[in-house]
């Protein structure tokens, strides 16, 4: 009895020791499976972008420029520290709860150590909380809402696309002075409402007065009855913020503001919706980016190889998801491989890293992007069918730095 009962003990014994032995090699094997570590082997970024729906241009811009920027930081190796990078790509569809169930997909599926996105603000927003959730980094390219970095700020988010503060404070050096009467017309959403927002706050403390906030269904295609009380409110300008391919230019033109004495100032657009501002020629207002714009190696390696890549120049956005694959890779350089979420808050908070517009920095408080703008007028330009930004002056990172509102 003793004898059986003495084996018996030895062989519990010797299993409990291989079960043990099994679970620290599965441990070990994996190394890094939830990506706090350096064992592990590959990088796997998880980009969100609409690439079908109204915005597929501007998810289209994005997926091109991350993959250039990826190429760029790796000299073309695809590896930064040790490490494969792995790209997986989700359409949003423009669509928040899309959104959601692909971040949800990357995240648990893929398990990706990076989240990249989205093309559409409210696409976004309904992303960030996973972020946390999740422990993993966002970068946000090219989505703009104040919000983001502001009242839904949490610190795994990090931004490379300028916000719409950056945007107004932009926007208002060019036409807000004292008494000067303005009129903005938005689309109904959060880019629109918060845009306005900040455009109104930089333009009243320059002294102008904004004397109409016009909102527009964003998928609208008749804004007669929009444009029709931006007149009757007689303003000396109106700034438009849009975006996507239902702009307002041509209803603009064809109802005649400008000779009715009211100027129209916005940002530049991608390319496409320049097409459309043939009557806005001569106007004065701002660029996030077009390819004649910076002046530096990095821009001029982008439109180079983008042009050979694709037979185009690089448009609006597609510096930016240059710039959120370089922030990557340079922070990935900087924790020698170590995707610790906590390890790469540290390093990215602060971190300066180079760009097709110069030098970027992520804000300790807020992680926005402190990053260069242009003031731009439009002209005519030969060979080009479209009215051309003309570059007036860059605005610094620091001119245009916004308020922090987290």
């Amino acid at each position: 009895m003793k004898r059986s009962f003495r084996w018996t003990a030895f062989i519990l014994m010797l299993s409990c020791l291989l079960v043990s032995a099994s679970a620290c090699s599965s441990e070990s094997s994996s190394g890094s499976g939830d990506g706090k570590g350096k064992e592990k082997e590959t990088v796997k970024i998880g980009v969100l972008a609409s690439l079908t729906g109204a915005l597929e241009s501007y998810g289209k811009q994005t997926k091109q420029g991350f993959e250039l920027g990826l190429e760029y930081a790796t000299d073309g190796k695809m590896e930064v520290a040790g490490k494969k990078i792995e790209v997986v790509y989700e359409d949003t569809e423009t669509k928040p709860e899309v959104a959601v169930q692909k971040a949800t997909k990357l995240l648990e599926e893929d398990e990706v150590d990076f989240l990249v996105g989205s093309s559409s603000s409210g696409d976004t927003l309904a992303v960030l909380p996973l972020a946390e959730e999740y422990e993993k980094i966002m970068l946000v390219e090219p989505a703009v809402a104040d919000s983001i970095t502001g009242s839904e700020f949490n610190p795994y988010i990090f931004r490379t696309a300028r916000n719409s503060s950056q945007d107004a404070i932009a926007g208002a050096a060019a036409i807000a002075k004292d008494g000067v009467k303005i009129a903005t017309l938005a689309p109904d959403y959060s880019f629109g409402r918060d845009g306005v927002a900040a455009f109104k706050e930089a333009a009243e403390k320059l002294g102008a007065d904004i004397v109409l906030e016009e909102y527009a269904d964003p998928a609208a295609t008749d804004f007669t009855s929009n444009i029709q009380k931006v007149i009757d409110s007689k303003p000396e300008y109106l700034f438009v913020i849009w975006a996507g391919a239902n702009s307002p230019w041509n209803q603009i033109a064809d109802m005649k503001l400008q000779e009715k004495g009211i100027k129209i100032s916005t940002g530049a657009p991608d390319i496409a919706a320049l097409s459309a501002m043939e009557p806005l020629v001569g106007m004065e207002g701002f660029s996030v980016y077009y390819h004649e714009l910076p002046d530096n190696e990095i821009n001029d390696w982008l439109v180079e190889e983008h042009q050979k890549k694709y037979d185009e120049v690089p448009d609006l956005f597609t510096p930016g998801g240059m710039s959120s694959a370089i922030s990557i890779v340079e922070a990935i350089k900087k924790t020698e491989g170590d995707l610790d979420a906590d390890t790469l808050i540290d390093t990215m908070e602060g971190m300066s890293f180079e760009t097709p517009k110069g030098t970027m920095t992520f804000r300790e408080e807020d992680h926005q992007a402190l990053q260069t703008l242009y003031a731009i007028k439009l002209e005519k330009k030969e060979g080009v069918p479209y009215p051309v930004p003309v570059l007036i002056r860059e605005l610094s990172p620091e001119e245009t730095a916004p308020p922090i509102r987290n």
